[in-house]
């Protein structure tokens, strides 16, 4: 049985726990789709992505997960502000997952870029996670 749910929801947890993020965001701030006339700046969870990591006696998982950050108005400065909060909140972080261990979550790696279409800023911070 896959930890990914387990991943996410702590993840979700650990942001909207967060006075400071929330107070960049505003309520409701975190969700899992950018929904149209969404009310921005916003983190989406994005795409997520889970291997089989198990050994001959250890079952675990790796995940590769992406949370992307919209923005309008304050664009690419308010996106790189917010993705240093995420950042300091998740990366190395310790989180209590239900029915998993969590061994490790880190970020390997932030891109940013303007919405040609929307004119909205995104920038987009990729974590892999390891459980057991």
């Amino acid at each position: 049985m896959s930890a990914a749910n387990a991943v996410l929801k702590a993840i979700h947890q650990r942001l909207s726990g967060d006075a400071g993020l929330v107070a960049l965001l505003g309520p409701d701030g975190i969700r899992d789709r950018l929904l149209a006339r969404s009310k921005l700046p916003a983190i989406v969870i994005g795409e997520m992505e889970t291997r089989d990591l198990s050994t001959a006696g250890e079952p675990g998982e790796e995940h590769f997960l992406a949370l992307e950050i919209w923005s309008e108005g304050d664009g690419r400065r308010q996106v790189l502000e917010i993705a240093a909060r995420v950042t300091a909140l998740l990366d190395d972080a310790s989180l209590a997952l239900d029915g998993a261990v969590l061994v490790s979550l880190l970020r390997i790696g932030l891109r940013t870029r303007r919405e040609v279409k929307t004119k909205f800023y995104l920038a987009e911070i990729r974590f892999r996670a390891v459980t057991e």
